[in-house]
């Protein structure tokens, strides 16, 4: 008798066990991920291996790197807001003939119609960065859809620029529900292999500290990620590029990846 209830309870006990796996499965396949890397040292690379992301970003296409066999580099500004250093950005792509992506919000489309417009004049990409900056882990596949659509219309109507294949995700916040509806709609999620925390604009260090920042982690193939906010950026720009350039790296447009594998 004593046998058969222990048998019970351990039985009792398994099932627990293997629901909670089950559950904690599920979760874990539609949960978010925050991206985040092991930051390039010395030239090497940079990984996500350890995040357990990187087979979720190769299924759905998403980028992190271009070809890191080739000394080249991929610019791209984060634009949620303006803060009056972008049209200094500008000048200084323009004196060094150096393209970039911007991704833009549906604030940024709205209040910034000039800017939009000397982009894509400049041979400069604009890249859909979603209309109001939402979680697109916690929102459905039909506000997703609208968040995208409005931005790729707006810029459309704004600049004529016919296609927009790159997307940023919010906050570097995804599941494979984004990562597949995004694709349906022929996006490319793009994300980074070289940051830091450059978006907090009270938390300003001066130009010095965003060129080492920068420059600690460059390494070939790079996307670097800049957010157009800062000051530190957009003074640090110039030396930036002639630095890079001056240690044999080229400057290259998304459209020009050569490699979309890591």
């Amino acid at each position: 008798m004593l046998n058969m209830k222990v048998r019970r309870i351990m039985a009792v006990l398994m099932l627990s066990l293997l629901l909670g796996a089950a559950q904690a499965a599920t979760a874990f396949a539609d949960g978010a991920y925050h991206f985040g890397f092991k930051k390039s040292v010395n030239g090497q690379l940079p990984s996500i291996d350890e995040e357990g992301f990187k087979p979720l970003l190769t299924k759905y296409g998403a980028v992190f790197t271009g070809d890191t066999n080739a000394k080249e580099l991929y610019l791209t500004f984060d634009n949620g807001y303006e803060n009056g250093f972008t049209p200094k950005i500008l000048d200084v792509l323009k004196a060094k003939q150096v393209p970039a992506i911007f991704f833009v919000t549906g604030h940024y489309i709205q209040s910034q119609p000039e800017l939009l417009k000397r982009m894509a004049q400049e041979g400069h990409l604009i890249g859909n960065h979603s209309w109001s900056h939402p979680d697109m882990s916690q929102i459905s596949a039909e506000r997703m859809t609208q968040e995208l659509e409005k931005v790729k219309t707006d810029v459309l109507a704004l600049t004529g620029q016919k296609e927009m294949k790159y997307l940023r995700t919010p906050r570097g916040i995804f599941n494979e529900r984004s990562l597949s509806v995004s694709k349906q709609l022929g996006y490319q999620n793009v994300f980074w292999s070289i940051a830091y925390k450059d978006w907090d604009t009270n938390s300003q260090k001066g130009a010095d500290y965003a060129y080492r920042q920068v420059m600690a982690q460059l390494h070939p193939g790079a996307v670097i990620l800049l957010h157009s906010v800062s000051k530190d950026n957009t003074e640090a720009l110039g030396r930036i590029i002639d630095d890079a350039k001056a240690k044999g790296y080229q400057f290259k447009s998304l459209d020009q990846m050569v490699s979309r594998t890591p």
